[in-house]
């Protein structure tokens, strides 16, 4: 944080994943801390949206389809307009074209739940688009 804003003087608050780790459930707590964006709170969420070591450190090209796949939909999901269908397709994330080989574990992909969940109404978009290792990496920003 302080790369980006070096003479900030802010607070900072870290939040757990929920156990259980369900995806409905870090929608409703980014729900609950949306009100918060209105006092000037900035709503970060950490990981990536590819996130397997095992074919990340191999070197494995194996996965490299899988992570196209899911990235393309996870922008899909990220950029729908209409937030109810946003949410239930991020609720769903694990049926998704290469989710489960992007993400044999949800941990890296739930925080993107809770920035969804605060974001309302407002319309996710991708700003960061690249390749790690073969593999399709995104970022994403609401509001």
């Amino acid at each position: 944080f302080m790369l980006v804003y070096p003479d900030a003087d802010v607070p900072i608050v870290q939040l757990s994943l929920q156990e259980g780790l369900d995806p409905a459930t870090h929608l409703a707590i980014g729900r609950a801390l949306a009100p918060l964006r209105d006092e000037g709170v900035l709503i970060i969420g950490s990981g990536m949206s590819y996130h397997n070591l095992r074919e990340l450190l191999t070197g494995s090209a194996r996965g490299n389809d899988a992570s196209e796949h899911f990235d393309a939909w996870l922008t899909n999901a990220v950029e729908e307009p209409d937030t109810g269908a946003r949410d239930n397709k991020l609720t769903h994330w694990s049926e998704a074209p290469g989710a489960l080989n992007a993400h044999p574990r949800s941990e890296h992909l739930l925080p993107l739940m809770v920035a969804a969940g605060a974001a309302g109404t407002d319309r996710g978009r991708r700003v960061f688009n690249d390749r790690i290792w073969g593999k399709a990496i995104s970022g994403f920003q609401f509001g």
